[in-house]
């Protein structure tokens, strides 16, 4: 099996969502001064690579830690998602058996330009709707969020989030990603009551 990390650098100075601040990493000890090394993190839950939990918008939604690991493991497919409706009847058929649905845009390949927050394809909200009722344990994409950054009531994030499908965002490259499906993982922090973590996302394919 040959393995794909399709998951961005975290660390400071990396693209912050617009609004967020980036991580910051400062030296808690030094193996010079103390004799070892521990770094001190000050993280969002939702920088980077990272997933959202029903619990980011839902009212009483599902936390991380509400999930069993499992959840965050299974076979994935690639979509190509660009302007306009996608083909419907192309992503069933491509959708059978699956368990995570990577929506394919290209725009990773923006990933630390000032361009990067604006203009990236999105899904519509009865696109996201007939998502969700596709029995998927989770959606990602190559790009900053599944609805527009200027959306004030992020309507993809609610239908998928509602579903409890968790939605993972700020995937690297998918390109090389095959038409078959693949095994991915998504696996994150397992933080107490949190609504999102950074994963380290991975697909592995044979």
């Amino acid at each position: 099996m040959t393995v794909i990390d399709l998951t961005q650098p975290l660390g400071p100075g990396m693209p912050a969502f617009p609004g967020s601040a980036p991580p910051r990493f400062e030296a808690a000890a030094t193996v010079a001064a103390d004799g070892f090394a521990e770094t001190r993190l000050v993280l969002s839950t939702h920088g980077g690579t990272h997933l959202d939990a029903p619990a980011h918008l839902i009212p009483g939604g599902r936390t991380v830690d509400d999930y069993p690991p499992g959840h965050f493991l299974g076979r994935g497919v690639a979509l190509d998602l660009g302007p306009g409706r996608p083909d419907r009847a192309a992503w069933d058929r491509a959708l059978g058996g699956c368990a995570f649905a990577l929506l394919r845009t290209g725009w990773s390949r923006r990933w630390g330009t000032p361009g990067y927050f604006a203009g990236f394809p999105t899904l519509d909200r009865d696109t996201a709707r007939w998502l969700a009722g596709r029995g998927l344990r989770g959606v990602g994409v190559d790009a900053p969020s599944v609805d527009p950054v200027e959306s004030p009531d992020l309507p993809v994030h609610r239908e998928l989030l509602a579903a409890g499908v968790v939605i993972v965002e700020n995937l690297a490259d998918l390109s090389p990603l095959p038409a078959a499906p693949f095994w991915f993982s998504c696996l994150p922090l397992p933080l107490a009551g949190a609504d999102g973590s950074p994963v380290r996302a991975v697909a592995g394919v044979w």
